[in-house]
């Protein structure tokens, strides 16, 4: 099926017509519900899988509803119901629940509600029949049209990052998503590019990927010939990394950003180019005179700031201050508030502007350290004569890389690592991706407090260090991460290489 075809008109009405009697009874939230309880409820009263509810709302806001106060991109609550010129997910919750528009922006329990409703008249729309609902990877091409995204690209990253948070699991707020087997069925998003593959033809930053913002929202330039570039400006997107790249290739948006960043592995994303002037700012002499980076997350929940995303921007902006000979100090590096004539308070009071400047300068009191092991690693790794060696991908660290089918048993391969000191690591992976590896590859880190299962869908993402999350680890030296080959996914199992890092 491609994007230019559709399902029979008469299906799309039927499934719409039984949703709507379905959810024509208001049915009242409590206000005061638990939060795991009000995912429980929506998820039994819309037929929802209850950890991809979760997942969603984890990946719009981290489960904070920001007070009611609407997100960039005009989303409220923690299900980031929609109300803008070219979205209406919160008009459309009011009618699929009955529930009014002024409580499903601001109670909780009503908002989780309304995204159960939106995402099951999207899986309705499909086609999705109560059979077909029981499997969470079925729900993907619903997933993808609750984010209204602005291209199919857009839309295939604001699902692939629901459903990686299903393999990596997630605590929050009491709600607690476990780390699991899902094999996302992307149907016509397969052959959608891929936009989490780094160094894209176009981005000018060598690690960053290409998504062009539309046209309408910058102007075209010729900086610096035209103009000296002299500040770098540091926002905050309120909404999610897919959703502001979304956003910026609205025509109706009038905004956009040279670079935006993802918190939880620091992905760089390019959207105008240095020449061109992006509308960042709010002041037309800074818009002129600057670069803008903006960061995903909100200004009120420090949990967004990661260190990958604190690394990632800084070596950015490092870049940026040797390209164009600004100066690399506070002076010259601003936050969005500190524009002249800014209504806005991004970065907020939760950036780390002590350690983001120690980044950027190169100076760093923490003492950053990290070790990698590739497969060929000298006597570093370790895996059964099952496990067979390819050098089909070039995504691949390394002269080669390992493969092997899924079995019955974990026979995992082994990465040994020297582990310096008893305490916190953060735990990336790399490996080639391919349509034919495998959708849910178990991963194995042996943390101090219980080895610990994060699921990857090696279909997609490869190329590049992805995070399996931030573990306790024991001081010493012994295999700390393993690639199991136990999966209900298919396809080849792919063991490249792993990295582990301390702040």
């Amino acid at each position: 099926m491609t994007f230019a075809q559709r399902r029979p008109a008469a299906l799309v009405a039927s499934a719409l017509v039984a949703f709507l009697v379905l959810a024509a009874q208001p049915v009242a939230a409590e206000p005061d519900t638990p939060l795991p309880a009000a995912f429980d409820h929506a998820a039994t009263r819309y037929d929802v899988p209850r950890d991809l509810l979760a997942a969603l709302a984890y990946a719009e806001t981290h489960l904070d509803d920001h007070g009611g106060e609407p997100s960039t991109m005009g989303g409220y609550g923690m299900m980031h119901l929609v109300s803008n010129p070219t979205a209406h997910t919160l008009e459309q919750a009011a009618q699929l629940t009955g529930l009014p528009v002024d409580k499903l922006r601001t109670d909780t329990g009503a908002n989780v509600l309304g995204g159960a409703a939106v995402l099951r008249a999207h899986a309705d729309g499909l086609g999705l029949d109560e059979a077909a609902r029981k499997d969470i990877g079925r729900w993907y091409q619903a997933v993808a049209k609750y984010g209204n995204a602005s291209s199919p690209e857009t839309a295939r990253l604001y699902a692939d990052a629901v459903y990686e948070l299903l393999g990596t699991g997630f605590t929050a707020r009491g709600v607690t998503v476990t780390p699991q087997v899902v094999t996302a069925d992307r149907g016509p998003y397969a052959e959608v590019p891929d936009l989490s593959a780094v160094a894209a033809p176009g981005a000018e930053y060598p690690s960053a990927s290409w998504v062009a913002a539309r046209s309408s929202n910058y102007t075209v330039a010729n900086r610096p010939a035209s103009r000296k570039i002299d500040r770098v400006v540091i926002h905050v997107t309120q909404g999610s990394y897919a959703g502001a790249i979304s956003w910026f290739q609205n025509p109706g948006a009038k905004v956009s950003a040279h670079y935006v960043i993802k918190s939880s592995n620091g992905a760089i994303t390019q959207m105008v180019r240095h020449k061109d002037v992006a509308w960042h700012a709010g002041n037309r002499d800074y818009n002129h005179r600057s670069i803008g980076i903006e960061h995903e997350g909100f200004v009120n929940n420090a949990s967004w700031f990661t260190d990958a995303m604190y690394r990632a921007s800084a070596a950015l902006t490092r870049h940026l201050c040797d390209e164009y000979g600004i100066p690399k100090d506070r002076k010259h590096i601003i936050a969005h508030k500190e524009v002249p004539g800014a209504t806005h308070t991004d970065p907020g009071p939760h950036w780390n502007w002590t350690t983001y400047m120690k980044y950027v300068t190169g100076g760093n009191s923490t003492k950053p350290w990290s070790t990698t092991t590739d497969n060929t690693t000298a006597d570093r790794f370790t895996a059964g004569a099952d496990w067979r060696v390819s050098t089909y991908s070039d995504q691949r660290l390394g002269p080669d890389y390992r493969f092997a089918v899924p079995a019955s048993t974990a026979d995992p391969a082994r990465y040994k690592m020297k582990v310096p000191s008893t305490g916190r690591y953060r735990v990336e992976v790399r490996y080639p991706a391919h349509p034919g590896y495998n959708s849910s590859a178990p991963y194995i880190v042996v943390a101090s407090g219980g080895d610990k299962t994060v699921y990857v869908d090696q279909r997609s993402g490869g190329g590049v260090w992805r995070s399996l999350g931030t573990f306790s680890l024991k001081a010493g030296t012994y295999d700390v991460v393993g690639v199991g080959r136990q999966t209900s996914g298919t396809g080849y199992i792919i063991a490249d290489a792993v990295r582990i890092s301390r702040p």
